[in-house]
């Protein structure tokens, strides 16, 4: 069997990882954790491509730990359980070299699954290694996560993923005994979308559809290779971003045609139901957004729904929010209206909160003049009085300037009537 270039690249040390600095570099946490010894259970949240199992595999090694691994894609319970069962008969308990268990894509696991692993976690009988490219704040039970403490992977840089090519044509057996040129590496780096195992991937493709031992890589030779490839490399799973992310500009540019076939073309892959679920809850919020508050709600309800029910009744749920929100009108004045706020929070700092929007608990603080001047706007007509919400030294700076859409034509007027002298609605 032919192993693929990612594969036969994958470091067999530390020193040969390339990429997160701030883990396994010469300061980085990861490294500074082996040499003293001490090895807690770990979740690595990032990117896919960005190194989580060969750094799960190399700790191991560095620590000669006893390796399992799984995938959750296709393992339950009955697995972790022998696992841990032959950890338990493994001795590594009382040596202080308890194996670990590496798992794949743990946000997978359903919560019965992550509860069979919490025993074992505590008493130590495994070290657990998970992986995840998703938030483990939402996809790990809050029971497992406060046994572990979380790394943070990020998307390799231009000069990371330029080594890694090089390494590959000087090391790699099948490569190196080629004439293998990069003359252009931009095209590989950019759809590679810092994902190492994708740009291996891309390089290995190139290469194979070629009939020449001397080979030029360029530009348009690798988006031509794409052009022509692109069904092949889906169905493996090398461009499942992008999938995502045709998906989801279809829906934000109203095509409810192309968002069903690319919802379709994930479906067929196998994509994680909730996945797909929770990228439109995201996209309900950020690109519909006031336009159509209620395109949240059916988002959420969908999400919610297509984890119980599962496929293949979910593709139906799926598909009926894809077109809803396709055919909704679009805003994303929330979304711009937080980022402005926050970059306005950096820019400014902790401003002191106008003393009489303070609370005022004890008597103290009413003597301090806490809350004193507040007007509650429920007693005067509609329900409305004008007063200052904001700090004085950013007093007046419009966050949220409404869309042109019906919703929010009505919003504009609603804050006319209110804020004449204030803002510029």
């Amino acid at each position: 069997m032919n192993t693929p270039l990612a594969e036969r690249m994958r470091p067999k040390s530390l020193s040969d990882y390339c990429g997160q600095e701030h883990l396994v570099g010469s300061k980085g946490s990861l490294t500074q954790m082996i040499k003293n010894g001490v090895f807690p259970s770990l979740i690595f949240w990032g990117p896919p491509g960005t190194g989580k199992t060969t750094l799960a595999q190399l700790i191991a090694k560095e620590k000669d730990r006893p390796f399992y691994q799984l995938s959750a894609i296709n393992a339950g319970v009955k697995e972790v359980r022998d696992i841990i069962q032959k950890a338990e008969h493994s001795g590594g308990l009382f040596s202080g070299k308890s194996p670990i268990l590496f798992i794949d894509e743990i946000h997978r696991f359903s919560k019965a699954q992550q509860d069979s692993l919490l025993n074992a976690v505590e008493k130590g009988i495994i070290t657990l290694i998970g992986a995840t490219t998703e938030n483990p704040s939402f996809e790990v039970i809050n029971a497992l996560l406060s046994r572990c403490q979380v790394y943070i992977l990020y998307t390799l840089e231009k000069k990371e993923l330029e080594q890694i090519l090089k390494s590959a044509l000087q090391k790699d057996n099948q490569l190196k005994n080629k004439e293998i040129k990069i003359v252009e590496s931009e095209a590989l780096i950019e759809l590679s979308g810092g994902d190492a195992r994708k740009l291996l991937s891309l390089l290995e493709l190139v290469i194979q559809n070629q009939k020449s031992k001397n080979i030029k890589i360029t530009n348009a030779l690798v988006f031509n290779t794409m052009q022509t490839n692109t069904v092949l490399f889906d169905k493996n799973g090398d461009f499942h971003y992008d999938i995502v992310s045709a998906f989801i500009k279809s829906i934000r540019g109203s095509d409810p045609n192309a968002a069903v076939y690319w919802l379709a073309r994930m479906i067929e892959a196998g994509e994680d139901i909730a996945f797909i679920a929770r990228r439109m809850l995201i996209l309900a919020a950020e690109d519909v957004g006031i336009a159509n508050p209620t395109a949240l709600v059916l988002a959420n309800s969908t999400f919610q729904a297509v984890t119980a029910v599962g496929y293949p009744e979910g593709r139906i749920l799926l598909s009926e929010c894809a077109i809803y929100l396709a055919s909704s009108p679009k805003s994303n004045k929330a979304y711009k209206a937080i980022d402005l706020a926050l970059e306005k929070v950096k820019q400014t700092g902790n401003l002191q909160v106008p003393v009489h929007l303070r609370n005022a608990p004890t008597k103290l603080m009413k003597d301090l003049g806490y809350g004193k001047g507040y007007q509650y706007a429920h007693d005067f007509k509609n329900q409305f009085a004008e007063q200052e919400f904001l700090p004085e030294e950013i007093s007046g700076t419009k966050f949220y300037d409404p869309g042109e859409n019906p919703k929010e034509y009505s919003i504009r007027n609603f804050l006319k009537t209110r804020w004449k002298n204030k803002y510029n609605y």
